[in-house]
């Protein structure tokens, strides 16, 4: 697979950000209650993500280790602003919708995540595409929560009522009670069809001689190989 395809196949469905790796859930939880919010939030994480990704990826040979975090909050702080700015001018009714949720991205956990596993390490058009599919994997399980506690809980899909008028809304779709149920219906179905990230290849595998990805005991270790840490603490001496 094409390794810029890779990383969008990756953040929609292998690795999504919120059905598998359990981030952002913030947002998630409390914006979901209808499925245009969803994807406005969405979204507007995604065009976040891609433009902190694509700096922080052009100026990760600049930017000092000792205050490598610090800069990524200001650079991402610095593109929140101009989001929520552009949202409450251009669409004020998804505004007042998303409330503090939207200056609240700075401190997302994706995007910071992103920023220092992926953007740090690798190449702009790289950075860009994990960007643009962690992003939309975020707005993919936003949309879909949101759909589903629209529907369940007011009967309609994007503000137009879609069920019959003797249908009785179940209440608690809408509460956060609602969100909780929804995602752990998406997480079980995406464990179910079998999909799995790399941690969990590891520890369902076992050893498969990637020792610095592993903190278990390894069984298959060769015994008369030196220990790392011996072999440090001999160097110092």
């Amino acid at each position: 697979m094409n390794k810029y395809v890779e990383r969008l196949y990756n953040g929609l469905i292998k690795e999504n950000p919120t059905l598998m790796l359990m981030l952002g859930m913030c947002p998630t939880l409390a914006v979901s209650t209808r499925a245009m919010n969803g994807i406005g939030m969405g979204l507007s994480t995604t065009a976040v993500l891609i433009l902190s990704n694509l700096i922080i990826s052009l100026l990760r040979k600049v930017i000092p280790d000792e205050v490598r975090l610090p800069s990524y909050i200001v650079i991402v702080a610095s593109l929140v602003t101009v989001t929520e700015l552009l949202i409450e001018g251009y669409l004020p009714s998804l505004y007042s919708a998303l409330g503090i949720y939207i200056p609240l991205i700075v401190v997302n956990c994706i995007i910071l995540g992103r920023a220092e596993a992926y953007a740090n390490k690798n190449g702009p058009l790289l950075s860009v595409m994990d960007g643009l599919g962690m992003g939309l994997g975020f707005t993919l399980a936003l949309t879909l929560a949101g759909f589903v506690r629209e529907l369940l809980g007011n009967g309609s899909v994007f503000g137009v009522n879609v069920l019959p008028d003797g249908f009785e809304p179940i209440g608690i779709f809408v509460q956060p009670p609602g969100a909780f149920l929804v995602i752990a219906l998406f997480v079980t179905i995406m464990n179910a069809i079998g999909i799995k990230t790399r941690q969990r290849q590891l520890v369902e595998s076992g050893c498969d001689g990637c020792c610095s990805a592993c903190m278990s005991p390894c069984e298959n270790k060769d015994e008369s190989a030196p220990d790392p840490a011996e072999a440090r603490k001999e160097a110092q001496i």
